[in-house]
């Protein structure tokens, strides 16, 4: 089962982007399955949810989009 068609994401994703549009770096949906999977993984807050991202950059980028993605290192 692709992890995207769960329908909890489904429901994510229908949700309404409220961000000012030039501060749009990256898809909110990407941030919003980022942040649900760093979580369930144990993530404790954004710093965490961040290093998440940057470490499974590899498996994620399978399935999200991830524009403007780079690393801080």
């Amino acid at each position: 089962m692709n992890i995207l068609n769960a329908s909890c994401l489904k429901h994510l994703a229908t949700l309404n982007d409220s961000r000012i549009q030039r501060s749009k770096e990256h898809l909110l949906k990407d941030i919003r399955y980022i942040a649900i999977l760093a979580i369930i993984s144990g993530a404790e807050g954004w710093v965490a949810i961040e290093a998440y991202g940057n470490a499974k950059y590899e498996w994620l980028k399978s399935f999200l989009k991830l524009p403007n993605y780079y690393t801080i290192s």
